[in-house]
């Protein structure tokens, strides 16, 4: 009995494990990243528990502190995930190396997933992260790193989603305190 259960519940997982591809527009604001679940490339490894990606993200000034300069933004990151027992919530702890031309961080974070229970009318849910690095993980000319996001997905088709969110990116560095980016935005998350 204890196998079958065993079983059932790995096909399950496996059946959601996915990789990720997300792009982020508002009226200045691009960002592209994309997330690799290491369940479907190794065999030791739960599906759906860790993931590798990247992304950029190409700010505006007008959504940025005054006089920021405003190079790319780019990450690396990894997050371990898993669902809290039986309910619809899912918590993660992820780290991240970003950079720009004159600032690197490695900030350590939380991030976390809850599935709205109306999964029979459509599936959606709110998703969140917070990552902060002090001047010990940071680079070059930072001084900390501070970052938080928020979004409602809402899954339209089948492993496709439309994202509705908020973002804040702060790169401080040693003689001033910048504001990078904070903006809502709308987007895709597409799974496969």
């Amino acid at each position: 009995m204890l196998k079958k259960l065993a079983l059932l519940g790995a096909t399950v997982a496996t059946a959601f494990a996915m990789h990720q591809a997300e792009l982020n527009i508002n009226n200045k604001d691009i960002e592209v990243a994309a997330r690799m679940d290491m369940g479907q490339f190794n065999e030791a490894v739960e599906p759906n528990t860790i993931f590798v990606g990247g992304k950029f993200l190409k700010g505006d000034k007008d959504h940025a502190s005054k006089g920021t300069n405003l190079d790319p933004y780019f990450e690396a990151n990894l997050l371990m995930m898993q669902t809290i027992k039986e309910t619809p919530f899912r918590l993660g702890l992820g780290i991240k190396a970003n950079f720009t031309k004159k600032y690197a961080s490695v900030p350590l974070g939380v991030e976390g997933e809850f599935l709205i229970p109306a999964k029979d009318l459509i599936p959606m849910r709110i998703v969140g992260s917070l990552y902060y690095a002090p001047k010990v993980l940071s680079f070059r000319d930072g001084h900390d790193f501070f970052s938080y996001r928020i979004s409602y997905d809402i899954e339209v088709i089948k492993n496709g989603n439309i994202t509705i969110g908020y973002r804040r990116l702060e790169t401080n560095y040693n003689n001033a305190d910048v504001v990078y980016n904070k903006s809502a935005y709308i987007g895709f998350k597409l799974n496969f």
